[in-house]
C-alpha cells in the first residue's frame, strides 16, 4: 500500500511543478517560522515541508484548501516524523479541503491531538482528507480527549498510521457526522473509552485490515450518544448507519465491539482474541424520539476465541435496543478455558454457527493467528459483498475462511511472510535475531505492555541482532513493517 501512496505522492509533485506550486518549508532556519504563516500562504498544490522537530506551538488554521487535482501535502522535509509536542491541540484544521497529512507524530497534547472540522457550516464539510503514516503517542489528558477528532469530514482516508495511548475518557478516532471514509492498515494500542467511535449521523465508514492491542472499554463504539444540535444532517435517523467492519485483529479490549443505536452496521471477517468482559455490547443511549430502532444490522463469519472472562454472558445487551433485529451466523466460538462451552448468548438463532472447537492458530503465544490448513474454519464462512480482501490484503476464497485470515492455498503467499518471521531466541535475555527470509530491508517498533516504543530500528536486514539488554523483563509486541504491511510478533525478556 506505501508504494501505491508514494507514487501518488510523487504524481502530485511533479503535476505541482508542471503547474508552478511551490514548496513552503517551515522552521527556524527557513522561510517560514510557522505551520500558520506557511498555511496562510498554502494555494492548491503547494506542499508544506516541516523541519524543526518537536514543534510545541499549537495552530488554528482555518480555509486550508487544496483541489481534488492538485491536493495540498503537508509532511516532514527531513524523512523522519516530525513531532508535534504539547499543547491544547497540535493543531486544528477548520474547513479544510484536498489535504494529504504524512509522516508527522503527535504526543502530550491536553485537548485533542489532532481537531480536523466543518467550522460549524454543516453545509459545507471539510473535504478529502488523507493521514497516512502519521503516529500518534499518547494523549497528556484523562477526560473526553481524542487523539483524533473529526466533526462533519467527508471523503477521508486513514492508512498506515499508528495510535497508541488514548484519554481514559475519550477516543482515539472520534467521528461526529462523518462521511464517506477509510480506516485502513493502522495500530491501535491502549484505548480509552474507544479506539474508534463513530457517532451523531455518521455513514459509511469502512474499518478494515486494523490491529487492534487493549483497545479500551469498546475498542469499536459503533453509534454513541451525540446532542441532537451536532448531527451531520440534522435529520439523521441514528447515530451511525453502514459502518462496516471486516478483516480486522482484536487483542482483549472490554468489548470489541459497541453497536450504540446504529443501523445496517456489518462486523464481518473479524478474529476477536480474548475481550476481557464482553464481545459485543448491544445498547441504545440516545432516546430521542428522531431516533429509529436499530435494523439491518450483522455479526458474522467472526472468529471469537474468549476465555471463562467473557463467556458468561458474552453479549451485553442493553434495554430498548431491539437486540431481534440483528443477524448472526457462520461464526466461530470457542471458548480456550473450558472446551465444553458452546453457549454465547447470541439474542436471535444463529445460522451456521461453530461452537466449541478450537480453530487451531499456527502459533497464538507468537501472535501467529493464520489457522491451520486443516481447521474447521477454512471455506466455512458465508459469501458476502463487503468483506473482499483478508487482513493480509489477499481475497478471500469462495466460499471464504471464517475469521481476519484467508487459509485457502490458493492465496496464502502473503500469509507466509508472517509465518516466515522467526524472532530468536524467544525468550530472550540481551539480544534477539529476527529472521525475514527474504532480502528485504524493515522497520520495526518494540513496544512494551504499557504501549511505549522502547526500541525503534530503520533498515534492519534479515538476521540482524538487535540490543535488547536494556530492556526490563516481561513481554513485548514487535511490529515489522515491510512493503506496506505492518506484522505483530511477539517475544519475552527472561533473565
Amino acid at each position: 500500500m506505501k508504494n501505491v501512496t508514494l507514487c501518488a505522492i510523487l504524481l502530485v509533485f511533479a503535476m505541482a511543478s508542471v503547474l508552478g506550486a511551490r514548496t513552503l518549508k517551515v522552521g527556524a532556519s527557513y522561510e517560514f517560522a510557522s505551520f500558520t504563516q506557511a498555511a496562510n500562504q498554502a494555494v492548491a498544490g503547494d506542499t508544506i515541508l516541516f523541519f524543526d522537530s518537536p514543534i510545541t506551538q499549537s495552530s488554528y488554521i482555518s480555509n486550508l484548501r487544496g483541489t481534488a487535482d492538485l491536493p495540498i501535502v503537508i509532511t516532514s522535509g527531513t524523512g523522519d516524523y516530525i513531532l508535534f509536542s504539547g499543547g491544547g491541540s497540535a493543531f486544528q484544521l477548520s474547513n479544510p479541503t484536498n489535504l494529504h497529512i504524512s509522516r508527522l507524530a503527535f504526543e502530550g497534547q491536553t485537548q485533542n491531538g489532532v481537531n480536523i472540522d466543518d467550522g460549524g457550516n454543516f453545509s459545507n464539510p471539510a473535504l478529502n482528507i488523507t493521514f497516512d503514516d502519521c503516529k500518534w503517542l499518547g494523549m497528556n489528558a484523562s477526560g473526553n480527549n481524542d487523539c483524533l477528532k473529526m466533526s462533519g469530514v467527508v471523503n477521508f482516508t486513514i492508512t498506515n498510521c499508528n495510535f497508541a495511548n488514548g484519554s481514559a475518557g475519550g477516543s482515539i478516532i472520534d467521528m461526529v457526522g462523518c462521511h464517506e471514509g477509510i480506516i485502513e492498515n493502522n495500530v491501535f494500542r491502549n484505548g480509552g473509552s474507544n479506539s474508534i467511535q463513530a457517532k451523531g449521523g455518521t455513514k459509511n465508514i469502512r474499518i478494515s485490515r486494523n490491529l487492534f492491542i487493549n483497545g479500551g472499554l469498546r475498542a469499536l463504539n459503533i453509534g454513541g450518544s451525540t446532542g441532537m444540535e451536532y448531527f451531520r444532517p440534522l435529520d439523521a435517523p441514528a447515530e451511525s448507519e453502514e459502518i462496516i467492519v471486516f478483516a480486522n485483529i482484536f487483542f482483549g479490549s472490554q468489548a470489541p465491539f459497541a453497536y450504540v443505536g446504529t443501523r445496517n452496521s456489518k462486523v464481518i471477517n473479524n478474529t476477536i482474541i480474548n475481550p476481557e468482559k464482553w464481545v459485543i455490547r448491544i445498547l441504545r443511549e440516545n432516546n430521542d424520539a428522531q431516533m429509529e430502532f436499530d435494523a439491518g444490522n450483522e455479526f458474522s463469519n467472526n472468529i471469537v476465541y474468549l476465555s471463562n472472562a467473557a463467556a458468561s454472558p458474552s453479549i451485553n445487551i442493553g434495554p430498548n435496543a431491539l437486540s431481534e433485529s440483528y443477524s448472526f451466523r457462520n461464526n466461530l466460538w470457542y471458548n480456550h478455558e473450558n472446551v465444553d462451552w458452546i453457549s454465547p448468548n447470541v439474542p436471535v438463532s444463529e445460522l451456521n454457527s461453530i461452537r466449541g472447537i478450537d480453530p487451531r492458530f499456527t502459533n497464538l503465544a507468537d501472535s501467529n493467528l493464520i489457522p491451520e490448513q486443516n481447521s474447521v474454519i477454512k471455506g466455512a464462512a458465508y459469501v458476502n459483498n463487503y468483506a473482499k480482501y483478508d487482513y493480509f490484503g489477499n481475497k478471500f476464497s469462495n466460499p471464504p475462511s471464517i475469521g481476519a485470515i484467508e487459509i485457502d492455498a490458493n492465496s496464502i503467499e502473503e500469509n507466509n511472510i508472517s509465518a516466515n518471521i522467526i524472532i530468536s531466541p524467544n525468550p530472550a535475555q540481551n539480544s534477539i535475531n529476527i529472521n525475514y527470509n527474504n532480502n528485504s530491508k524493515y522497520y520495526i517498533e518494540i513496544i512494551n505492555i504499557t504501549g511505549q516504543i522502547v526500541i525503534e530500528r530503520r533498515e534492519i536486514i534479515s538476521n540482524e541482532n538487535i540490543d535488547i539488554s536494556h530492556l526490563a523483563n516481561g513481554t513485548y509486541l514487535v511490529l515489522i513493517e515491510s512493503d506496506g504491511k505492518k506484522i505483530p510478533k511477539l517475544f519475552m525478556v527472561n533473565r
